[in-house]
């Protein structure tokens, strides 16, 4: 054998193997790691051409594997693509009017002005005064010329200027779909917000990206990615049943623009996809034609882009009073935004007949839910159309999975089924959901610890754009289970130490990609996929994690992002 390609030393190297060993340094050739070991141990593979970074006490560990992130909805949601009003590039009313504003500046005449990410939570307005919410207003006096679209962080709200409005056809009179909300004044007149369902009077006249703009869009999350030592991620869901959301960056459009950036070189990530064949809240009757048709955009590396799930709605996400719950929310009320209107029956029937079609195609699900009830709907619907075409190693997941009951965590561990969870968007809720479900449900809200326990290979995500794709303030979170706003406490006994965090977003979202004998730990003939933070990451406090900078990161062998 010849020399490494690459050796990275003299630093704190994490193998995320079984036993979380711990080495000084580790070669690399061909695109694979060659060897781990000490300093000298690695010494012997330096020839004349290899390529050294000194680590100087830095952490080096596996590229990371963001389990559920819309890539192409992530990039079209930053700029230049999008106005960024999100904290903390804006902490008032005021910001968010003028971003919009300088965004709006540079778009072609009549051409849509479109922001994602603000939050009531962080706007100065809103917090002096609780009853203060955005406007049409707000934004009619920067922006008149044009229609301005701007999603809530959830992406549960849609804040509209009044040409937003009118392209819409949404007066006075316009009568929200079923589960959706369109806020008014004390006049009767839209105020600009549009809740859940309701956004999809706007989704269907915003126009949807062209196929250069989705490239562009990708190529931008991609970017972002490296810069956060991220190498593979989960695009959770693109097919017909996205092709109207957030501009069609969910749709059949963007799988095809996947395939051609894996087949020209220049997908510079390892993408699983899985396939949206419905849209939320429709019905099964079309999906086994759908789940029939050819995969758009053709075949290519699976180790670069493989599509290898289906998802499939089955609730909405909180903070939402949209989750299929056993008890009510304070104050009353609990819905299921997918199948609105149906009786828990009818809502188990069509979501038995969804997953079963899906399963017997042979694909890997993964089912939005966020309800405790959903959930043990979801888990048994796995086991009933498991029982009904058997299979092995299906790897089914319950995305978000957030109030997931310990009957169910055992039926998932027993089939080798597992969750998907979101710890940034329980840093960021957790204050907010004491007031929606209670201090004790709250508290058990993503259960982490209780799962791992439990026997289930447990993956963390960003979800982004809902939340910005930090792994380290993840990770954080998964260690403290502190809220953003307050630094209160919310379930610490759901606390997990560094390496349970860490296997999340490795070696166990390599798992559910069907991929762990080839990526997700830094051992000899896996993928060469590395992050260097600028920090010892073991020693550190957990509360420091979140800002250990991403210094390096390494794919395919080939260092994307820093400098040596």
């Amino acid at each position: 054998m010849g020399p490494a390609d690459l050796v990275l030393r003299g630093g704190r190297v994490l193998t995320l193997d079984a036993d979380f060993r711990i080495a000084e340094a580790v070669a690399i050739r061909g695109g694979l790691v060659a060897a781990v070991g000490t300093d000298a141990e690695i010494g012997t593979w330096i020839g004349p051409g290899t390529e050294i970074v000194e680590l100087a006490g830095r952490t080096a560990l596996p590229g990371i594997n963001d389990s559920h992130l819309h890539g192409c909805s992530f990039g079209a949601t930053r700029p230049p693509l999008s106005a960024d009003v999100a904290y903390p590039a804006v902490r008032s009313i005021a910001d968010v009017a003028r971003a919009v504003a300088v965004h709006a500046a540079d778009l072609p005449a009549g051409a849509w002005a479109v922001g994602n990410g603000w939050d009531v939570g962080y706007l100065a307005e809103c917090l002096a005064d609780p009853t203060r919410l955005p406007t049409r207003h707000d934004l009619d006096a920067v922006v008149e010329d044009r229609p301005v679209a701007l999603y809530e962080f959830t992406g549960h709200t849609l804040w509209l200027n009044s040409r937003a409005l009118e392209a819409a056809g949404i007066d006075r009179t316009t009568a929200a779909p079923p589960g959706g909300i369109i806020e008014v004044d004390a006049d009767g007149e839209p105020t600009g917000l549009l809740r859940e369902s309701a956004q999809n009077l706007v989704e269907a006249v915003i126009p949807v990206m062209s196929r250069a703009a989705r490239t562009q869009a990708i190529r931008e999350a991609i970017a972002l990615c490296h810069a956060e030592g991220i190498t593979s991620y989960t695009e959770p869901g693109l097919g017909p049943g996205g092709d109207s959301l957030l501009k069609g960056t969910a749709g059949t459009d963007t799988l095809a623009a996947y395939a051609e950036l894996a087949r020209s070189g220049e997908l510079q990530a390892r993408v699983s996809v899985l396939l949206l064949p419905l849209a939320m809240g429709e019905s099964a009757d079309a999906l086994p034609e759908r789940l029939a048709a050819p995969i758009p955009g053709g075949a290519a590396d699976p180790r670069l882009l493989n599509v290898i799930g289906v998802k499939v709605f089955a609730d909405g996400i909180p903070p939402s009073r949209t989750a299929w719950m056993h008890e009510e929310y304070i104050g009353g009320g609990h819905g299921c935004l997918c199948l609105h209107g149906h009786t828990d029956a009818q809502r188990v029937g069509e979501l038995n007949t969804i997953v079963r079609h899906a399963h017997a195609a042979g694909y890997q699900l993964g089912v939005h839910v966020t309800g405790d009830q959903g959930i043990d709907a979801v888990v048994d619907a796995f086991a009933e159309a498991h029982a009904a075409h058997p299979r092995t190693d299906e790897r089914h997941y319950v995305i978000h999975g957030d109030f997931v009951s310990p009957a169910s965590l055992a039926k998932l561990a027993e089939h080798g089924w597992s969750v998907n969870m979101n710890p940034a968007i329980k840093w960021t809720i957790s204050d907010l959901m004491d007031g929606i479900v209670g201090t004790e449900r709250s508290a058990y809200q993503w259960p982490v610890r209780s799962a791992v326990e439990a026997g289930i290979p447990v993956t963390a995500s960003s979800d982004a754009p809902i939340t910005y794709p930090n792994w380290r303030q993840g990770v954080a979170a998964m260690m403290l289970r502190e809220s953003k706003a307050t630094g209160r406490p919310s379930g610490p006994e759901q606390c997990v130490d560094l390496a349970t965090a860490l296997r999340a977003y490795t070696v166990n979202a390599a798992r559910q990609d069907f991929a762990e004998d080839w990526k997700g730990a830094l051992t000899p003939g896996m993928a060469a996929d590395l992050c260097v933070l600028g920090g010892d990451l073991v020693a550190a406090d957990p509360h420091d994690i979140p800002d250990l900078p991403v210094e390096l990161t390494v794919f395919d062998g080939r260092i994307v992002f820093g400098k040596v």
